[in-house]
């Protein structure tokens, strides 16, 4: 490379830096939103609480389906014409800047540690940090211990910042980072929790998890955000489009009663685990035959083996029959070491409407479908058809 265009290289990549301070700088609040689970929840409970409350607030989420939201709430669905890239912060900035917003409010979504850096650190350079939850996921990137994703978490703390974390996900590791950083760590326990809603004659958000919500309210208080406001703000969620649902529809000839669950998002076992713990409570599904379908995404090898070692594991013991779909649903088929009281089938359909009459086949009775692994392939058709052809079933 020539030292003239070394030289203009070096001048437009300074440029650049110095717009992208300029247009953060321009933007009053900046909260970013990392972690395993829960990401995409806790950007839109925080985003819903700040509107309340009378802030201009332009949010992103970047899980199962990728949404700009508005500061009057309405959202956008933002179409990529490749792979995601971290470049798309930077357009969310410069848009924030240009509507002159209060707040912006940003999941991050890089999950390798160099890039993640950049996204929270160089580029939205957030005053507070929310981290939802750490868990083993995504471990050919990020690490395959706890220790090792507490220490990419870590990394992403900004300089003279706030950041929340539930108190059951502290670790020394966050302590230290904070120390480095100058930064403020935030421990939010259940007892904060607990107090806030023995005090509210209402419910919160039935289909939220607790620990979400802890977070959100801890954040309010910290911004000194009124406890009505809060609830208020709450109850206008519109829920993102990957979490925990259940429709219900007639499936079959003659037609069954199903209910359809997605824990698509879920992604992990450990995750998918806590989620039909709590499911597994509910009285009106106590009846029904448990049958798992089970996503899996040729791009995530990783979780494909999370879910193969947790299934000979016996971690799902409800289960009595699990379906597969995916590219790798046959081979992970003949690496199943199951019991004698569980069947596995690998569907050959892709639409989902083909698909629940293949399971139906099957499964001639009323049943409980729980999609677990992955929201991507089948998952999101499944999700889509279900919002669109089956009866929103309240927890």
């Amino acid at each position: 490379m020539s030292a003239g265009c070394l030289a203009f290289l070096v001048c437009y990549l300074l440029s650049e830096r110095l717009r992208i301070i300029k247009t953060v700088r321009s933007i009053p609040l900046r909260i970013c939103v990392t972690g395993t689970r829960g990401k995409s929840s806790v950007a839109r409970l925080i985003a819903a609480c700040l509107r309340e409350a009378g802030f201009t607030v332009l949010a992103r989420t970047t899980g199962s389906k990728p949404v700009i939201i508005f500061p009057d709430g309405k959202e956008r669905e933002i179409h990529r014409r490749g792979s995601a890239s971290i470049l798309e912060g930077k357009r969310l900035l410069k848009f924030g800047a240009e509507l002159k917003v209060d707040a912006l409010v940003s999941e991050l979504m890089s999950i390798h540690p160099e890039c993640s850096f950049v996204e929270s650190v160089q580029m939205f350079n957030p005053h507070i940090l929310v981290i939802t939850n750490v868990r083993l996921d995504h471990i050919a990137q990020m690490g395959s211990s706890k220790q090792e994703i507490v220490r990419c978490f870590a990394s992403l703390f900004p300089e003279k910042g706030t950041v929340f974390v539930p108190q059951e996900e502290f670790s020394s590791v966050f302590e230290k980072a904070a120390e480095e950083m100058s930064t403020r760590l935030i421990q939010v326990d259940r007892d904060s929790f607990q107090e806030f809603t023995r005090r509210s004659e209402e419910g919160i958000l039935p289909y939220e998890f607790e620990e979400n919500v802890r977070l959100v309210f801890a954040l309010a208080e910290f911004l000194k955000m009124d406890r009505e406001i809060v609830l208020r703000g709450l109850k206008k969620v519109q829920p993102d489009f990957g979490s925990l649902k259940m429709w219900t529809m007639n499936v079959g000839v003659p037609p069954q009663h199903w209910n359809l669950v997605s824990c698509f998002a879920a992604n992990d076992p450990d995750s998918t685990r806590r989620v039909l713990s709590r499911l597994m409570i509910k009285k009106s599904l106590e009846e029904k035959e448990k049958v798992g379908l089970l996503s899996l995404r040729r791009d995530r090898g990783d979780r494909t083996i999370q879910w193969l070692r947790s299934l000979n594991e016996n971690s799902f013991p409800e289960f009595r029959k699990i379906f597969l779909s995916g590219e790798h649903a046959s081979a992970f088929k003949k690496r199943l070491k199951i019991s004698n009281e569980m069947e596995s089938f690998v569907l050959k359909s892709r639409a989902p409407k083909k698909i629940l009459e293949e399971i139906s086949e099957i499964i001639t009775a009323e049943a409980v479908l729980i999609g677990m692994g992955n929201m991507g392939g089948a998952g999101k058709r499944l999700v889509e058809y279900w919002e669109k052809e089956g009866k929103p079933y309240d927890f």
